[in-house]
């Protein structure tokens, strides 16, 4: 959405951002965006490059970011005194975060896949492995 210099409703960002309504009151309190001033009418009137900001942190938490990471990258954007090499550094940082929780997981499936072959899958839970497992101390 270019900027008109026209003001947008609530709806209208969540609907060109392709969020809900309920986000962009939400990133309002995380203070991710700003709260807007309101209309005579009691309306919120966002600017139009709301909905860039609100497309930014959508693409930003898809990649695995969290709340706290997208504000620092969008401060990032705006502080002068930070650099490209900045951002890459956040990157690497989420790669490697991402890379031991894809470790993470590979042992949980591969734990999960040896309770599931040792289960029968018949008979009460009161002899089930799997939850002997996870009942033992």
């Amino acid at each position: 959405m270019e900027d008109t210099g026209q003001s947008l409703t609530i709806g209208s960002v969540a609907k060109a951002a392709e969020v809900g309504v309920e986000t962009i009151r939400f990133y309002e309190r995380e203070g991710l965006i700003a709260e807007p001033p309101r209309r005579a009418s009691g309306y919120r009137q966002y600017p139009p490059q709301t909905v860039r900001r609100v497309r930014f942190i959508r693409r930003a938490k898809d990649l695995g970011f969290t709340l706290k990471e997208v504000g620092e990258l969008l401060s990032l954007r705006v502080d002068p005194s930070t650099a490209c090499p900045d951002v890459r550094e956040m990157t690497r940082a989420k790669i490697q975060h991402i890379e031991q929780r894809i470790a993470e997981l590979s042992r949980m499936r591969e734990v999960l896949e040896r309770l599931a072959r040792a289960c029968r899958g018949r008979g009460p839970t009161s002899e089930c492995p799997i939850l002997d497992l996870l009942d033992q101390e």
